[in-house]
């Protein structure tokens, strides 16, 4: 088995459409699929995407098929399931090293539009950058300015995110995202929610709020008009 199938069971394992991989990583459409029918390698290129932002995959499995696909702490190891029937040899299991990214911090009241914070062509300056060992690659940061969220977030917390296209397709059902809205009046809303499935139809989304004193709403995927996936958040407890 070579690391190319080794790396659509994790997909599977996870839940990933290998497009949805290759879209958010700027993989061309079909790039995994054509490596796996032509019994190819993953690259060098591709292979350091992959130990970014799959932090949990044992980087030894994925290139030998030695020890197990998942990395465990040690107060895992006893309850973590062997999810592969290969010989395993004993070797110290670490994460892979990533490079320290410096995320752009972004003051959203002073940005002329928040959608200019899902352009693939922003050019608005920073006030800061953050920097966190381990982090998965992401696009920017702000501070959340609403309780919709809370108390899982409350004003004043930074969420760090990762923009990715307002389809249908690209969502993670229950995960948290930004998400900016216009209205026929061209009224802008920028709302942190969980995503869920509607039940009105396939092309519409159900924006949940962690505050329960906030009404979910059902809308039309074209309706929002910037969408990123929330990959961390910050909070300080104090300033002195």
């Amino acid at each position: 088995m070579k690391a190319i199938e080794r790396f659509y069971q994790y997909l599977e394992y996870k839940g990933i459409k290998p497009t949805r991989f290759e879209k958010d990583n700027g993989l061309s459409n079909g790039y995994l699929a054509t490596q796996l029918k032509r019994n190819g390698t993953l690259g060098e290129n591709v292979l350091n995407k992959i130990l970014d932002n799959c932090l949990e995959l044992d980087p030894v499995w994925l290139l030998t098929g030695k020890g197990d696909m998942i990395i465990c702490s040690p107060y895992e190891e006893n309850s973590i399931v062997n999810f592969v029937n290969e010989p395993r040899e004993p070797f110290l299991k670490s994460k892979p090293n990533v490079p320290l990214q410096k995320v752009p911090l972004y003051d959203i009241k002073i940005l002329k539009s928040a959608e200019i914070l899902f352009s693939d062509d922003n050019t608005e300056s920073p006030i800061s950058h953050i920097t966190i060992p381990n982090l998965p690659k992401c696009d920017g940061a702000i501070y959340a300015s609403s309780d919709s969220m809370y108390p899982l977030l409350k004003s004043g917390d930074i969420i760090i995110y990762k923009k990715i296209t307002a389809t249908i397709e690209n969502i993670y059902w229950g995960e948290m995202y930004l998400i900016t809205l216009i209205n026929d009046d061209e009224d802008e809303f920028v709302m942190l929610r969980w995503i869920q499935k509607s039940d009105k139809a396939e092309d519409f989304v159900k924006l949940v709020s962690e505050n329960k004193h906030r009404e979910s709403k059902d809308l039309h995927i074209s309706t929002i008009k910037g969408l990123a996936l929330i990959k961390a958040s910050i909070r300080i407890n104090s300033m002195y």
